[in-house]
């Protein structure tokens, strides 16, 4: 009967603990551990403890009470059984062991798998640079800009110049801003502008550009070439659609804690065939492995216009 009363003993232990584990899994969040998450796993060890206690004074009462005689051994065993807030302490010693296990083996855990998420963030970091890479040199852009700023020599040598720097300048930011996270949204305008008076040469009045930015957003940070990659994208397969042009809006604001980077244009949500969307691609990577759910990138069509619209957490 020995064993028996530790068998039982030992399922009472496991029944306790199981509802404890079953309520920290479900109620104490490791991501975000705090105050609240201390005063949780205290409470929860006390009434574990507690459950424990009860019942081995509930078990102990049956089997002394109505059990077979007890032998030398199991009085030993059951003294003190009904001494209730004895059984409690002991109970809370072993469950308050028990736990402190359970959080070190979570806490390994979970520094095992940060340890592993890093690396492939890392690695999908370097990859998500490579294609950004690819996405802001378009060797399409760079040919047609070379061919009219030839084509403008014989016209405006000296605008010509001054074009060739700023074609010089998108390159040169292309290249130094790739392994860069985060940039104020003043520099990402400056590179915007050399690329629309770049595309000014070809389109002429076809291409209305109009900015509606907020100024206290130029100095706030956001991950470089968004921007350009949308006005990029607004102009390659929207306004180059047209017969007679369209305009593009960039807006910039702040809301409710979030910035905003809204590009519109005149046209319809198409792609040309063969298009790859890296530049979208790029967008919707960065944004996801700088914020993770925190930033959105939509693509709509509305009314006569396309509309993308960049949301980024300013904390």
């Amino acid at each position: 009967m020995v064993v028996f009363s530790i068998v039982v003993g030992t399922f009472i232990g496991v029944f306790s603990t199981a509802i404890l584990r079953w309520y920290l899994k479900r109620n104490v969040h490791f991501d975000s551990f705090g105050g609240k998450e201390v005063i949780k796993i205290i409470l929860s060890t006390l009434v574990a403890s507690a459950i424990f206690g009860l019942l081995n004074v509930l078990f102990g009462y049956i089997y002394v009470e109505f059990g077979p005689e007890l032998t030398e051994s199991e009085i030993h065993m059951f003294e003190g059984y009904d001494k209730v807030m004895v059984q409690v302490l002991n109970s809370l010693f072993l469950v308050g062991a028990w736990t402190i296990t359970y959080l070190v083996i979570k806490l390994l855990l979970k520094v095992n798998q940060n340890r592993i998420e890093r690396l492939e963030l890392n690695t999908t970091l370097k990859q998500a640079q490579l294609n950004t890479l690819k996405g802001q040199i378009n060797p399409h852009f760079m040919f047609n800009s070379l061919n009219n700023i030839r084509g403008l020599m014989l016209e405006d040598v000296e605008k010509s110049r001054e074009m060739l720097t700023k074609l010089s300048e998108i390159i040169r930011y292309s290249l130094t801003k790739n392994n860069v996270n985060d940039i104020p949204v003043h520099e990402e305008l400056e590179v915007v502008d050399n690329y629309i008076d770049l595309s000014k040469i070809q389109f002429e009045d076809r291409l209305e550009y109009v900015k509606q930015i907020e100024e206290d957003t130029f100095d706030l940070r956001i991950p470089p070439m968004v921007i350009q990659l949308l006005i990029e994208n607004a102009v390659k397969h929207g306004i180059s659609n047209l017969k007679n042009g369209g305009r593009v809006l960039l807006s910039i604001y702040k809301k409710d804690g979030d910035l905003f980077i809204i590009v519109r244009n005149t046209g319809k949500l198409n792609f040309s065939k063969g298009s790859t969307k890296l530049g979208l691609k790029n967008i919707e990577q960065r944004l996801k492995l700088l914020y993770a759910d925190k930033a959105s990138f939509k693509l709509e069509e509305i009314s006569d216009e396309v509309v993308a619209e960049i949301k980024i957490p300013l904390a």
